[in-house]
């Protein structure tokens, strides 16, 4: 703002929280999560100016049905709705990435989900609707911007009459949300019965999902399809990490066919059962951001683990590329292979044998036996250097050079052992690796967190009359020196090198995800709070002491924070814009008629 005003000084807007008593081993039960004021909205009438297909859009871009002809090889047979749009790209990117390889021997049915680039950039009519939803999302379940996932459930059975001599066929639901349990579990209902009654079971399917509730975050949602219904919860940002939302039956669900108690979150049990002796190492080299590849024998085992390390340090968010499942045929494959430059990094899931001879220069290497028998114990190798790895059939383990910052953390191992020894159930195992994991990432974070709040400006430096003040900037010098006496050996137990670690992770794209994400939040907050103190000043009272020219200025910039505050969601105080709205008219109105028909605008309720 133009206008002057003297700078005070005073409390800080956003103190460091006490964090020490959070310590990450005490992860509480599932309770009650109230959101913050504003959070969800009110539903009827956010929902009231959805148009057809609106729905349908806010959870799926499109379905697909993906066949193999003898001539063409994979082709898109059918896209439903018929209006939605693919380029010819992305059309060639789900043929290839639908159909698991040929030498995966996927007899039957099997699920699995992908993930490719988007071709080009749609606008949608959702767009700031979408917006407000995806503001109170973790960041983990944040819509994708520039990439779709495929979520696949292909059906491959003997078929005599067929010059092939098997039917082949995709069901493939198309979305922006990383919501893999959930669609898969929409597949499991939908594929069977497309199988068996064809493109009529499509059409009824999709008019189902257009009657849908937005997937908005805290909601818990009731979603009818083909006969049956699905009960879920969106979680939120605002939900306690570690803590499972679970939705709880009642006797008014008696139509209710299946409860999901998570929409996301794959089995890490079962995807590192084969390499849990690693699970820390691998924790580390997913932090950092390092070029990993996943060698699995099928599509399934590839796309779950792949999805299983890029959970493993949420609520982080993994800002690099992944593929949970890649083949020689993407439009990415020469990018990601070449050998004049190093692996970038992202996480790529292959099954294709010829990868273990094209990818040998990477230098992490994660090779993945079938998971049917995660039940058993698997013999956990040590970590191979990669001139051992010689194809795709070399045995289960971790290959690679890397030496971890941290000492290796045994409790974990003899924990987990214990538990395959005692048969302990799988989900129990998960839960306590998803715990470990949590603990392990937090401990990590809580250090950056407190620090990066401590980089807030003064609330009362925060003048009306002058523009916001700026967050100082990160120095990562300073932040090393915070580490000795409030580093993440205050909440873990474990030794070695974190100073080494943080100077790494500081150079990473999730450190630069994370660190984005945060200052516009803080940045968000410093627009709120300047707002909300502008809403306590007695404009009328200015404006006496400026000429008209001034007061007109005043007003348009006024406008103009109103707008932002507005188009950006800013996390303002309930009534704040309706008040300043009030002011603005008020001293519209003050102002000679000639220029009240230039400003004035009808006040919106």
């Amino acid at each position: 703002m133009a206008l002057q005003g003297p700078e005070e000084v005073g409390e800080q807007v956003e103190e460091p929280e006490d964090l020490d008593d959070q310590d990450a081993s005490s992860i509480s039960p599932a309770e009650e999560i109230t959101l913050p004021p504003g959070a969800g909205g009110d539903e009827e009438s956010e929902e009231a100016f959805l148009l057809p297909w609106d729905r349908f859009s806010s959870w799926l871009h499109c379905i697909c049905v993906v066949g193999f002809d003898l001539e063409l090889g994979q082709a898109v047979e059918v896209i439903y709705p018929h209006h939605s749009k693919l380029s010819e790209k992305e059309k060639t990117s789900i043929c290839y990435l639908s159909f698991p390889d040929s030498n995966s021997g996927c007899l039957g049915d099997t699920q699995f989900c992908f993930r490719f680039r988007q071709g080009s950039n749609r606008k949608s009519s959702l767009g700031c609707f979408l917006e407000t939803t995806d503001r109170d999302a973790p960041p983990c379940l944040k819509r994708e911007q520039g990439h779709y996932y495929g979520y696949v459930y292909f059906r491959q059975v003997r078929d005599k009459s067929l010059k092939r001599g098997y039917f082949q066929k995709s069901l493939v639901l198309i979305s922006k949300l990383p919501y893999v349990t959930f669609f898969h579990s929409v597949l499991k209902i939908l594929a069977p019965e497309y199988f068996e009654k064809q493109e009529p079971c499509l059409e009824a399917a999709c008019n189902d999902i257009d009657r849908w509730p937005t997937p908005h975050p805290g909601r818990i949602l009731t979603l009818p399809l083909m006969g049956v219904v699905i009960k879920v919860r969106i979680p939120t940002c605002y939900d306690k990490p570690g803590t499972s939302q679970l939705v709880q039956s009642a006797q008014s669900d008696s139509l209710v066919s299946i409860v999901l108690p998570t929409i996301h979150e794959v089995d890490l049990f079962r995807c590192f059962h084969p390499v849990y002796f690693h699970i820390q190492m691998l924790w580390e080299l997913v932090l950092l951001g390092e070029a990993l590849v996943v060698m699995a024998p099928s599509p399934a085992e590839s796309s779950d683990t792949v999805l299983a390390l890029v959970s493993c340090i949420s609520p982080l968010r993994y800002c690099s590329d992944f593929r949970p499942y890649f083949t020689i045929h993407d439009s990415e494959f020469k990018e990601y292979t070449t050998r004049t430059q190093a692996p970038p990094s992202v996480i790529l899931g292959v099954t294709n044998p010829f990868f273990a001879k094209t990818l040998q220069h990477w230098p992490h290497i994660i090779r993945i036996g079938d998971m049917k028998q995660a039940g058993e114990t698997a013999k956990q190798m040590k970590v191979k250097k990669l001139k051992n790895l010689k194809t795709l059939d070399s045995k289960p383990g971790v290959y690679t050079a890397y030496k971890p910052y941290l000492n290796k953390d045994e409790e974990i191992i003899k924990q987990l052992q214990k538990g395959i020894q005692q048969k302990r159930p799988s989900a129990a195992q998960n839960a306590i690796i998803r715990r470990y994991f949590l603990e392990l990432t937090q401990s990590f974070i809580i250090p950056l967190e407190r620090y990066v709040a401590s980089l807030m400006p003064l609330q009362k430096s925060i003048s009306p009359w002058k523009s916001p003040p700026q967050l100082r900037p990160f120095n990562q010098l300073d932040f090393m020196k915070t580490l000795e006496k409030t580093g993440p050996q205050l909440t873990s137990r474990l030794k070695g090198d974190w100073i080494g670690l943080y100077r790494h992770f500081l150079k990473s794209p999730n450190f630069d995800g994370w660190f984005r994400s945060r200052r516009r939040e803080m940045t968000q907050k410093l627009d709120a709070l300047h707002l909300e103190a502008l809403c306590e000043e007695d404009l009328q009272q200015r404006i006496q002491k400026h000429t008209e020219v001034e007061a007109v200025d005043l007003v348009l910039k006024l406008k103009d924070k109103m707008t932002q505050a507005e188009r950006e969601q800013l996390p303002v105080r309930p009534g704040t814009l309706s008040k300043l709205r009030a002011h603005i008219e008020a001293v519209i109105l003050a102002l000679p008629e000639d220029l009240q028909g230039i400003l004035h605008t009808p006040s919106t309720p």
